[in-house]
């Protein structure tokens, strides 16, 4: 009984967290009078394209961390924390955090940051600083840095070029649900032991 109530305290707490950034970036927006972009994309077509985006970066970012020139150093020890972070919590609590994180993550940094260096510089040096901090708060060693700010990149571009956040907002959430899916899942992929 202990260890099912951890459990569920660990995973109100990563939830919280999660939608706690989405309250900062909606509090920033707020303080600093930054915009909320929403684009000319209908519900469907934001749904579809952020599924197909999301589908298409998660494969090009999983190919090129097989490229051991471009990401000389080993994820497996990132990924195996990672599995074992994600092994802890059931579908329900892994769908919520990436819906929560997809949506929170992109209120903070493509809506709050990338939306206030818009205001003071030109658009690709506010995608790429965004991009840049993502990156940082998603550091755990260079090549898991890399990765995070290529993603950054992707959804820094695609919120510059459509003007919807909800868009990105599909994109990253299904992004985080393919990443869990195939890493709980295919763990062989990633050098993760079960």
């Amino acid at each position: 009984m202990p260890e099912r109530r951890d459990s569920s305290i660990s995973a109100i707490a990563a939830l919280l967290f999660q939608g706690g950034i989405g309250v900062v970036g909606l509090a920033v927006m707020w303080l600093f009078d930054i915009p909320l972009l929403s684009g000319n994309l209908g519900p469907i077509e934001t749904v579809l394209v952020g599924l197909a985006g999301a589908v298409a970066t998660y494969l090009v970012l999983l190919l090129l961390t097989r490229s051991t020139w471009l990401f000389p150093d080993d994820l497996s020890s990132q990924m195996q924390a990672l599995y074992n972070f994600a092994a802890s919590f059931r579908w329900p609590v892994l769908v919520g955090l990436s819906i929560l994180a997809g949506v929170g993550e992109e209120l903070l940094f493509r809506g709050a940051i990338q939306g206030w260096l818009l205001q003071y510089t030109g658009p690709w040096t506010a995608v790429l600083a965004a991009s840049v901090l993502f990156g940082l708060v998603h550091y755990v060693s260079f090549t898991y840095f890399l990765v995070a700010t290529g993603l950054g990149l992707v959804l820094g571009t695609a919120y510059q070029l459509s003007g919807s956040l909800e868009l990105v907002m599909v994109w990253h959430a299904v992004y985080d649900m393919l990443a869990l899916y195939c890493l709980l899942l295919y763990p062989q992929w990633f050098g993760v032991n079960r």
